[in-house]
């Protein structure tokens, strides 16, 4: 079986298993970028109470954000972790949106998403999977994000080497499958979940687990 066949197969049973994902949660573009910056080292319930913060204060969106001092916004963003530093990244990413979009993330769709990758990744603070969770999940570009959950189980099951590039993961995907935002959202959130239920880094339930014989 090639590997298209292969990925193929393990999105239709992970799928059939786990049914849809309704990914990223987020209820506009912008709380979704906010989300994956907020995201990077912590668990996704201290974000959830970053981003409750955030719209208690009738704060959530670009221009308040932009306008907001950063004492104030670390405030508000505390439960996520790493504040600080946080903080100055949504900061940077709102200097990005005030020059690139007249602070309205959506007008970000007008770039082809080769240029637009490179964008964000110039921003100090934004990496490949926060760009490419953005340029997914908030501008709906057809670009497959990788995690450490990506490379757990498909090195697991021989398709990457164990010590690999994002790069590499990133381009099985891009060179297999057809360049679709829905297959690569639902894909990205079903690795995401089996992972967490079956594939997980100690004392995996493999023999509960729906790729067990693949």
């Amino acid at each position: 079986m090639n590997k298209k066949d292969v990925l193929k197969l393990i999105y239709t049973k992970l799928f059939s298993a786990l049914g849809p994902s309704h990914w990223w949660p987020g209820e506009s573009p912008f709380e979704i970028a906010v989300g994956a910056i907020l995201t990077q080292n912590t668990n996704w319930n201290n974000v959830e109470k970053a981003i409750h913060n955030l719209k208690q204060a009738n704060l959530l969106n670009e221009q308040k954000l932009f306008s907001l001092p950063e004492e104030k916004l670390a405030f508000y963003i505390k439960p996520a972790g790493f504040f600080r530093l946080k903080t100055k990244r949504l900061k940077n990413f709102l200097h990005f949106l005030k020059k690139e979009a007249n602070l309205k993330i959506t007008n970000l769709k007008i770039y082809p998403l080769k240029e637009l990758r490179e964008k964000l990744l110039s921003v100090s603070g934004i990496g490949p999977e926060t760009a490419d969770s953005i340029l997914l999940y908030a501008l709906d570009k057809p670009i497959f994000v990788v995690d450490v959950y990506t490379k757990r189980m498909f090195s697991r099951h021989g398709l990457v080497p164990e010590e690999t590039s994002y790069q590499e993961i990133q381009d099985l995907f891009m060179d297999n499958l057809d360049p679709n935002v829905q297959l690569f959202n639902e894909y990205h959130a079903l690795i995401v979940r089996a992972c967490k239920k079956w594939c997980l880094k100690n004392k995996p339930r493999c023999e509960e687990c729906p790729l067990n014989n693949i």
